[in-house]
Parts: structure tokens; sequence; C-alpha cells
């Protein structure tokens, strides 16, 4: 009986190895650990507040964020939110991004502009960290507004949500590639 175990999982793929491959080949970076405290009639509640962003570093990122009451908990919830939000980002040979292009959430708001090749990533904070788990090499990224972590992290995937591509574009107006240029 055992033998026909053997030859009935052979043929059959392991879905927990799968799973395992697709979350080796993402890439998580913490961008903030913060303490907050809730104050109840009991006393001062401390809990963690994390946010990471995840990505595979070829046009996957996306930011999540979660409170438990250690840091290990935080982190491992964030990671499992960022992964439910993740957006597909166009990219350009040069692994830049095809056109200038502006985020907004809340109070934050980022410009990008794409870059020469060898350049690198000119930002800083929380946007540069969403740029480099993207797999974007070469950009010019400016945040104006607020200096919110998770706000500017926000805008930045904003801005990368709004990015088309050449081809998406003629879809879009139902025209050929040809007929756009």
């Amino acid at each position: 009986m055992s033998t026909d175990l053997k030859e009935v999982n052979k043929g059959q793929k392991n879905p927990r190895r799968n799973t395992r491959s697709r979350e080796k080949q993402l890439v998580e970076r913490l961008v903030q650990i913060s303490r907050v405290s809730k104050v109840t009639k009991g006393g001062k509640k401390l809990s963690f507040r994390a946010i990471v962003v995840i990505g595979d570093e070829n046009g996957k990122v996306g930011v999540g964020v979660a409170k438990a009451d250690d840091v290990i908990n935080a982190f491992k919830k964030a990671k499992t939110d960022g992964q439910k939000h993740l957006i597909s980002v166009p990219l350009t040979k040069t692994l830049s991004i095809p056109h200038n292009v502006s985020g907004r959430f809340g109070a934050c708001k980022i410009i990008m502009r794409p870059s020469i090749e060898g350049s690198g990533v000119i930002a800083g904070g929380a946007v540069r960290t969403v740029l480099e788990v993207a797999g974007v090499k070469n950009v010019i990224a400016k945040q104006l507004g607020s200096n919110n972590l998770l706000n500017n992290a926000r805008a930045a995937v904003d801005a990368l949500d709004n990015l088309t591509t050449k081809s998406e574009v003629a879809k879009k107006r139902d025209v050929s590639l040809e007929h756009l240029f």
C-alpha cells in the first residue's frame, strides 16, 4: 500500500514547495518599527507597528503595515500584508521607469523621472527602499510635503502603479503601436 501512495505522489507537485520558492524570491525590507501605546482603564498597553516593503526586485512591489504585541509578530504580519498588496511595475531595458510620474498619498507627493543608465536610484527614505525592492535601478525621485515614512512609501507605490507602457496606451486608444508613433 505504501508503494501505491508513492506512485500517486510522484505525479503531483508539492504545493508547499512552490509557495516556499515564491517566498524565497521575494525580498523584504523593514522601513520602520515603532512602539505605540494605547491608554486604557487598566493602564498603558504597549504594542509595535512595523512597516515592511516587499518585492521581487523584478517589477513587483508592495507595502505592508501591521501591529502586534512583539516585534517579530508585527514584522510577520506586515510581510503578509505586503504580499497581499503587490503591484506590477513596468520597467524599461535600462531598468528605469518609462515616463515621468507622480503619486500622492495623504499629504505626501512623490515625483519620479526616468534617468540614464548608470545614474542609480536618486531618492531618499522610504521612496528609495520601495524603488530598490521594485527593481528600478535608474531613477530620480523627489518627495514633497510630509516626511511620514508610511505615507511616502504608499505614495511611491501609487506613483509606480500609475505607470503605463506604450503598448497599454495603444490598446486603450484602440490603435496599433505603429499608428501611435
